[in-house]
């Protein structure tokens, strides 16, 4: 280093500022490594959180084909009847004393606004499905009752239906409970 008199100060603020530079390269540095760490956590917090909400959907829809098949098989009289609407579940009025078929409605997790499809047989509810279209991150595995749903392209492709007589239907079972299910309704 060769030093000149009269610029020692000089010499010295331009050896800071190189110092200050390459803290500032390292500091831009950590700054790219924490944001590639943290967008690596989101997403997979994400997936964790859609694993979730299938969960939530496999076991809400579970209790809505139990609870429809509840009233059912209750029904009075002879005839048996699906309800006509999914409140009819929560107090089921065709007897003196109202039986609880769900103790409450539950939304649709997979959806923003919560809305079901009910797939309805003759005008009455004997199902359920969600709306969504997003494609399932479970696709094997699944149990007995749940076996129409192994490879489902969507949500909307797992339908939560009842027969009734005690015995759970998938999908394509509409025959089974006196005829072909009609259209969803949204």
């Amino acid at each position: 280093m060769v030093i000149c008199h009269g610029q020692p100060e000089f010499l010295a603020k331009n050896e800071i500022g190189r110092q200050a530079g390459f803290t500032f390269l390292g500091l831009m540095f950590a700054v790219a490594i924490a944001g590639i760490a943290l967008a690596g956590t989101g997403a997979l917090w994400q997936m964790e959180s859609r694993r979730e909400k299938e969960k939530e959907l496999l076991f809400i829809g579970e209790e809505y084909r139990r609870a429809i098949g509840s009233y059912y098989d209750k029904s009075p009289g002879a005839v048996k009847q699906f309800p006509n609407k999914l409140e009819d579940l929560l107090q089921d009025k065709r007897y003196p004393n109202p039986t609880h078929h769900l103790r409450r409605l539950y939304r649709d997790p997979m959806t923003a606004d919560g809305e079901w499809e009910l797939i309805r047989l003759e005008g009455r509810i004997m199902g359920v499905a969600s709306r969504s279209s997003d494609k399932p991150i479970k696709v094997a595995g699944f149990s007995a009752d749940q076996g129409d749903f192994e490879g489902a392209g969507s949500y909307t492709e797992w339908r939560f239906i009842s027969s009734g007589g005690g015995q759970q239907a998938n999908a394509n079972a509409g025959a089974q409970a006196g005829g072909a299910p009609s259209s969803p309704e949204r």
